[in-house]
């Protein structure tokens, strides 16, 4: 990785267990026993890297909860939209990948691809969206594309996976030509290239299959050039759900399966695990940093600051209740933990650890 960007840094799993999957729900098949010293101990240094600000329409962020008490947290514009940001890390292993390691062990790894590049002027005006990409946020650090061994997304949604791919610049042969994406009116067919045509891309399996089926409240989210194109980077990842499938839950459950037993290490000290509610296959990423606390690459279960409420849902949510479930558990899980949260969408400073609030619920506390 180059040195010539002005690099800020913000800082220095487990199978199914016999969990399998049959028509009506999970089943429990020989159960085996859940090892630490199974799961290899590695650091990241890692970086924020800033895609682009766009626009998000207010009321639909905040779902049923009133104007009058989400502006009070942030301001929305004439046409009623809040703004966010895209919200990226950059990682880089500390020392050699473990001896002997199976995993894919790539030097870089990128958390996150923002809404990429491929929108015209006229679709990037709904979300009041800048050409800014991933791309340009990785030239400002010194990192090449190419150099990128892994990605992992949260979910498929464009905003989070757009950035997969890029426009075709002139002179190249495209990896993939189709429709172009848009929100409203046809566009037609471009060129695109694989964004990081080294890395492998990791997904959960149950995110992937709604992404190619459409199957979202929004009917444009899911687009095929930035889907597409990647079918061959792509590599499916079956971590435990916290639920059995048919189980009805309470707002305050605790996950049937165990954090650790949850999670699924796809890169040496990478670990991804089930957030679900936004998307049925929606999903957190965690590492290490050098001093030793977990960082958790936090995705729509709570994609600003504003939304730590337990009611704080979206409109945009597959399941807005399971989405009041999960931020619950996971809130609880990252105050004992002593985790540091990157919110995806925070505008301002995404950094946050948790702690208790003394009524019941849970506050966010920002990182020095």
């Amino acid at each position: 990785m180059g040195r010539g960007g002005d690099r800020q840094s913000w800082g220095q799993g487990c199978g199914h267990f016999g969990l399998k999957l049959k028509a009506d729900g999970w089943w429990l098949s020989a159960p085996c026993l859940y090892d630490r010293r199974m799961m290899n101990d590695v650091r990241y240094r890692y970086t924020l890297l800033r895609a682009g600000e766009f626009r998000l329409d207010g009321g639909s962020m905040f779902g049923l909860i009133p104007r009058a008490v989400w502006s009070r947290s942030v301001t929305p514009d004439e046409k009623g939209r809040i703004t966010v940001q895209h919200n990226c890390l950059l990682l880089e292993r500390v020392g050699d990948a473990p001896a002997g390691t199976k995993l894919h062990a790539p030097k870089l790894v990128l958390i996150e691809t923002g809404s990429g590049d491929k929108f015209d002027e006229k679709n990037r005006e709904v979300f009041a969206m800048g050409a800014r990409s991933v791309l340009d946020a990785l030239a400002e650090v010194g990192c090449a594309p190419e150099e990128i061994g892994g990605v992992c997304v949260s979910h498929l949604h464009f905003d989070h996976a757009g950035g997969l791919t890029r426009l075709a610049r002139s002179g190249e042969s495209p990896d993939w030509t189709g429709p172009a994406s848009s929100f409203g009116s046809a566009r037609g067919e471009h060129g695109v290239k694989r964004s990081f045509p080294n890395a492998k891309v990791f997904v959960q399996r149950r995110e992937w299959l709604d992404a190619l089926s459409n199957r979202s409240v929004m009917t444009r989210t899911y687009f095929a050039d930035n889907i597409e194109p990647i079918r061959e980077q792509v590599s499916l990842v079956d971590s435990v759900p916290p639920f059995a499938l048919g189980t009805v839950v309470q707002k305050n459950d605790e996950p049937m399966v165990p954090q650790e037993q949850r999670e699924t290490e796809v890169m040496p000290g990478v670990f991804v695990f089930q957030t679900p509610g936004h998307t049925w296959g929606q999903q957190a990423v965690r590492f290490v940093e050098p001093g030793g606390r977990s960082v958790v690459f936090t995705p729509d279960v709570m994609p600003t600051a504003a939304h730590v409420g337990q009611a704080y849902s979206l409109a945009y949510d597959v399941e807005p209740y399971t989405s009041s479930v999960t931020r619950g558990w996971f809130l609880r899980e990252a105050a004992a933990r002593g985790w540091v949260l990157c919110l995806d969408h925070e505008a301002g400073a995404p950094l946050f650890t948790v702690r208790g609030n003394g009524k019941g619920w849970f506050e966010l506390v920002a990182c020095e």
